[in-house]
């Protein structure tokens, strides 16, 4: 895309008014957006309003600064793109959902892919889940991950914190690719803490925004974002999502999409599994094993699938008879010190000292309200 092009692309998705559906309308009628900006006053109203007319006859008053700094962006680095309906690299997934965006910002290895490349690319897997997870929830996310990457599935997610993070994190640690699809431009990081994982994910996959260069993290914008999750991808996995949940509105997109969705069962006590239990009952597949998902999508399992696999049902691999007397009391569900001591019959300083000791093994968490969860061993 050269620069004329890009300022025409940019001019129509900065005018004031012009909504994703309008653009569409006005590309599909003069087949380009520099041929838009090439009519009449006349022959744009007869196509609609005078509003609308004047929208697009108004050159917006950021558009020189907003495309200088997206060619300075673009020529800041080879691993950086910017695609538009239309071009040969835009990602065909995304033709055939409803809103597809005007307009893509990617950065990363997967970015320089030729298009022909991009097009061969590999099964994208959606893993979707809560910001505030339970340590249990945290490492399915990160396990079935690193599951799906090691069979040569690229995950996408929302870079969020929580779920997303470790999602990320898990397909990387896997070998595999993993795509970020934010609600920021992409010269900005949401949230800081995770700016290391996205440089992570620029040098082993790519980060996609239908934002706008210097785009601040808008309220609005990460719902938004999540048609383009659910789009991406082949199918949706949600590992832990309170009833509210944002990541029930990418299951929902998904489904309208005719994508599956899977969902991970967990507690019935905890607030953070009643979205997936939700899910379930209206129909989503149970997930259990990285492999139910590959069978539903009709994919391969691979050794090193089967071998992540293991590492999420390690906690539950050992005999009943050689297990920690006290992981057996914990069970998988939080639990008070109280309700342990009852279940063990362990005065308190031996019960504090045993749970102190798993838990610098890892295999206990400390929870806020003195609870404690037994973890998966990762």
């Amino acid at each position: 895309m050269d620069s004329q092009e890009l300022q025409s692309w940019l001019r129509l998705a900065l005018s004031p008014g012009i909504g994703n559906t309008t653009a569409r309308k006005l590309l599909a009628t003069f087949g380009s957006a520099q041929a838009v900006f090439a009519q009449s006053g006349a022959t744009l109203r007869q196509l609609g309003s005078d509003k609308l007319a004047s929208a697009l006859l108004t050159e917006p008053p950021t558009l020189a600064a907003q495309l200088q700094t997206t060619l300075d962006w673009l020529q800041a680095g080879d691993d950086r793109r910017v695609v538009a309906l239309g071009d040969a690299a835009y990602p065909s997934e995304l033709l055939d959902i409803e809103d597809p965006p005007l307009m893509l910002y990617m950065l990363g290895t997967l970015a320089q892919q030729a298009p022909a490349a991009a097009k061969q690319a590999a099964v994208k897997l959606a893993i979707v889940g809560s910001r505030n997870p339970t340590p249990q929830g945290e490492a399915n996310a990160r396990q079935f991950a690193r599951a799906f990457g090691s069979a040569g599935i690229c995950v996408v997610s929302g870079l969020a914190l929580g779920i997303d993070g470790a999602a990320h994190d898990g397909a990387l640690l896997g070998g595999g690719d993993t795509i970020a699809v934010v609600g920021t431009g992409l010269d900005r990081v949401y949230p800081k803490r995770h700016l290391a994982l996205a440089h992570r994910i620029a040098r082993q996959g790519m980060l996609i925004s239908e934002f706008p260069l210097g785009t601040p993290p808008l309220t609005a914008n990460f719902p938004k974002r999540n048609r383009i999750i659910s789009g991406l991808s082949r199918g949706t996995l949600v590992v832990e999502a309170a009833l509210q949940s944002g990541s029930l509105i990418t299951a929902r997109l998904a489904a309208e999409q005719g994508k599956e969705v899977f969902a991970i069962p967990g507690s019935i006590h905890s607030p953070q599994s009643r979205g997936c239990h939700a899910l379930i009952k209206q129909g989503a597949k149970l997930v259990e094993l990285a492999q139910d998902v590959l069978e539903e999508l009709h994919l391969p399992a691979t050794g090193l699938a089967e071998n992540a696999d293991r590492a999420v049902q390690s906690a539950n691999s050992e005999n009943d008879e050689a297990e920690n007397p006290l992981l057996a009391a914990l069970g998988f569900d939080a639990v008070s010190l109280d309700a342990l001591q009852a279940r063990t019959g362990l005065d308190t300083a031996r019960l504090q000292a045993q749970l102190l000791e798993l838990e610098l093994n890892g295999q206990v968490a400390r929870l806020p309200g003195g609870l404690f969860q037994r973890l998966a061993a990762g």
